[in-house]
């Protein structure tokens, strides 16, 4: 697969984490049968859903209630859910229009994560033979939550003191249960330097 690429400012002495979501190319879809005029709005489902809190799903084909609709790569986020509701805390609708009827939520499916492992690298360079700073499932600094389908970067501020690049690169790989490696996420890394010391 292609990893993505993004750089980050680690910002020296504080901590520094970073939580990624790994979307599979599965898409779900469920009908809704109400949004509420509120802040938040609330989406109830017509039948029972399985969108993870965190994760990001588009509204569309909704009457009455246009404003909600998603147009183009907009995402909404879900930010608390039963087994028939969704919220969403960045959905103001008090001035929407009234819901009148149809529409459905998209989202893509999470990729199953257990099992997996994770293992992250800086190095002041690609070609660089040492690495400044390694993260792994094992040492805590990639942790792998296969209930809330989440992948996060951890570097202590403690690591973070210690650093002394001004520019770095690094790349994640996660690999697994049947040992296959794939390359998850890499790019640049700016260090901003600690004043507070």
């Amino acid at each position: 697969m292609e990893p993505a690429k993004i750089n980050y400012k680690i910002y020296q002495g504080t901590t520094f984490t970073q939580t990624f979501r790994w979307e599979t190319e599965t898409i779900n879809y469920v009908n809704i049968a109400g949004i509420t005029k509120a802040a938040p709005a609330v989406i109830t489902t017509a039948t029972p859903h399985t969108l993870p809190v965190g994760w990001r799903f588009k509204v569309a084909n909704v009457v009455g209630m246009k404003e909600i609709n998603n147009i183009g790569d907009d995402f909404y986020i879900c930010h608390g859910k039963t087994a028939t509701t969704i919220t969403c805390n960045t959905i103001n609708s008090q001035a929407f229009n009234a819901y009148a009827s149809g529409g459905s939520i998209s989202w893509n499916s999470p990729m199953p994560l257990t099992g997996y492992t994770g293992k992250m690298q800086i190095r002041e360079t690609v070609d660089s033979t040492s690495v400044i700073l390694e993260l792994t499932t094992t040492n805590g600094g990639i942790i792998i939550d296969p209930v809330n389908y989440t992948i996060s970067m951890l570097i202590s501020s403690i690591q973070t003191a210690a650093l002394n690049f001004s520019t770095a690169v690094y790349a994640l790989e996660l690999t697994a249960p049947g040992g296959d490696v794939n390359s998850f996420v890499r790019g640049n890394l700016t260090l901003v330097r600690e004043v507070v010391r």
